[in-house]
């Protein structure tokens, strides 16, 4: 029943082709796989990640032009960050995504890390963090999370050189990216919920991940940010809770530029089975376990209605592709081959440059 970090984030969007304009040329993803939602055919679901299709490095877009756009909330994801090597890297994203007519916020000094943020076309909140410090700055490791750890005043909102901030950037234009700069896997998700007792006992209680750090949002002192992952917290594994009630924030509203759910990752579909009996005794509805074709999986809810997944590392994008291939044809789940030709007529164009 190990849980070794993250397996995907699932978002929404509006436009295929714009969506995979933005992730390929602009944040150097690689599409993995074209295929469509089982219980919509008529549209598409598009996975991005690595070169090799790493569980970890994975976003999956479902594309639902009709839908209306989303917003964070309570019982939602917030935000999405993805990893870069260190502060030179992150530099010479924010000038790439600027003069690719990005707005980037940042660097901002997170203690634990360093972020910049932007938006994707649809309105989706990204991050690019830091490997590191990491979270034994502050704290020695066997005590990690024991305590309410608050942020120096230069790096909260009100003490920052907030001028100084927007100007740093790499000092010259950046002509590609290039193998320093390819993003690593999903440095972390971070969700709005409500109560940090109920939270907490639910990751460490019923999911088994440990609190890594107990701090407060940097932009929002009365809100408790809370860190949960596997081991001591390294990037790829860890989710983060801003704590709210209900009457200073709104609730999520699904849609598009918002994530529909993430993914935590499981060795096997043994692993799957034992999480359905381990979640039902503590009262947690799940799903049955789900073939993808590229991994099977099982959905619940957390206390406040997030939508969780727990996804297998096998058997991959490999199955239906060669790896060199990956991502250039219309892959169908075999109960919908019957169907091909309807369902392509149905898609809304995608062309890959």
């Amino acid at each position: 029943m190990t849980i070794t970090g993250i397996h995907h984030a699932t978002v929404i969007s509006s436009d295929a082709q714009q969506t995979y304009d933005f992730y390929t040329k602009v944040l150097g993803f690689r599409l993995l796989k074209q295929t469509v939602n089982e219980h919509q055919p008529d549209s598409w679901h598009l996975f991005f990640g690595d070169d090799h299709g790493t569980p970890g490095s994975l976003l999956t877009f479902y594309v639902w032009p009709e839908t209306r756009r989303g917003n964070e909330g309570i019982g939602g994801t917030h935000h999405i960050a993805l990893t870069t090597q260190n502060t030179e890297t992150q530099l010479r994203w924010k000038r790439w995504l600027t003069d690719h007519d990005v707005r980037v916020w940042g660097p901002y000094d997170r203690v634990y890390f360093s972020s910049i943020y932007f938006n994707d076309p649809d309105g989706l909140i990204l991050e690019i963090a830091t490997e590191g410090p990491g979270f034994t700055v502050d704290e020695p490791e066997d005590q990690l999370g024991s305590s309410v750890k608050y942020p120096p005043y230069h790096a909260m909102r009100g003490g920052r050189d907030e001028e100084r901030i927007e100007l740093e950037t790499w000092p010259e234009p950046v002509a590609e990216i290039d193998p320093a700069m390819k993003l690593g896997p999903i440095h972390h998700i971070s969700i709005t919920g409500r109560k940090s007792d109920r939270v907490t006992h639910f990751y460490n209680d019923v999911i088994g991940l440990n609190t890594v750090k107990q701090t407060v949002n940097f932009d929002d002192i009365d809100s408790p940010h809370l860190y949960f992952a596997p081991g001591k917290g390294e990037p790829g594994s860890i989710v983060t809770y801003f704590i709210y009630e209900y009457s200073k924030i709104r609730p999520f509203r699904m849609g598009t530029g918002v994530t529909h759910h993430f993914s935590l990752c499981v060795p096997d579909e043994a692993a799957l089975e034992a999480w359905r009996t381990h979640l039902r005794k503590h009262g947690i509805e799940t799903s049955e376990i789900r073939d993808r074709n590229y991994y099977k999986g099982i959905y619940f809810h957390d206390p406040d209605g997030q939508i969780l997944e727990l996804a297998t590392m096998v058997p991959g994008f490999a199955i239906d592709e060669s790896p060199d291939e990956l991502g250039t044809g219309l892959k169908l789940p075999e109960h919908l081959e019957p169907r091909r030709d309807e369902i392509e007529s149905s898609l809304p164009p995608l062309k890959l440059r």
